[in-house]
């Protein structure tokens, strides 16, 4: 019998509980009514300092710093498919999940400098809010996601743009946004379970 697919949830924002972790809930809930397990990283929590460009990674595959590394690679690793929820500041991500996308670095290199084999591609989904009146939009905060999302190995199956909302109950308690969050939770639990049931 095939397992449960595994959802991971990355929360990108700097504040707990604000419009985008509620649209990362959404979908993880719509997950597990699909039938998936789900676990949630939240960025701020994880205790990682930014990458040094050092380019170890780049002679072993492997990270030299020590800290919660360990601990987002090991979560990374263990996910059959993904979810990252994100504020847009100044026209791209927070900080705080900036690192974690920066210290995707060791998978990088394993992929296009060791040449090793990447993990089984998995589906992933990317959810965006931003309050507006930056002339920037979107695209930049979607472009870094979906550039580490292809270094992962993670296939794009939709994504929910969120404009006009700031204060932390902007979304409302039954939004449009918010159905959209779980309809794409959904898919990316079908989506992973349909990938685990053809890898057996």
């Amino acid at each position: 019998m095939t397992r449960a697919p595994l959802v991971l949830g990355v929360a990108g924002s700097p504040r707990r509980y604000g419009n985008s972790e509620r649209l990362l809930e959404a979908a993880l809930s719509g997950a597990r009514e699909a039938g998936a397990e789900t676990r949630l990283v939240v960025a701020a929590d994880m205790g990682l300092g930014p990458c040094q460009g050092c380019n170890a990674c780049s002679l072993t595959g492997e990270c030299v710093l020590r800290d919660g590394g360990a601990a987002w690679y090991a979560a990374l690793d263990a996910a059959d498919g993904i979810v990252v929820a994100s504020p847009v500041f100044f026209a791209t991500v927070p900080s705080v999940l900036k690192v974690l996308i920066d210290r995707l670095q060791p998978y990088w290199a394993r992929r296009y400098v060791l040449g090793k084999e990447m993990p089984r591609r998995r589906p992933g989904v990317i959810l965006l809010v931003r309050s507006g009146g930056d002339a920037f939009g979107f695209s930049s905060a979607e472009a870094t996601i979906r550039s580490a999302f292809n270094v992962l190995g993670i296939d794009v199956l939709g994504e929910t743009r969120v404009e006009g909302a700031d204060g932390p109950t902007d979304l409302g308690a039954a939004s449009q946004p918010l159905e959209e969050a779980a309809s794409l939770g959904r898919a990316v639990a079908e989506e992973a379970a349909r990938r685990l049931a053809a890898d057996r």
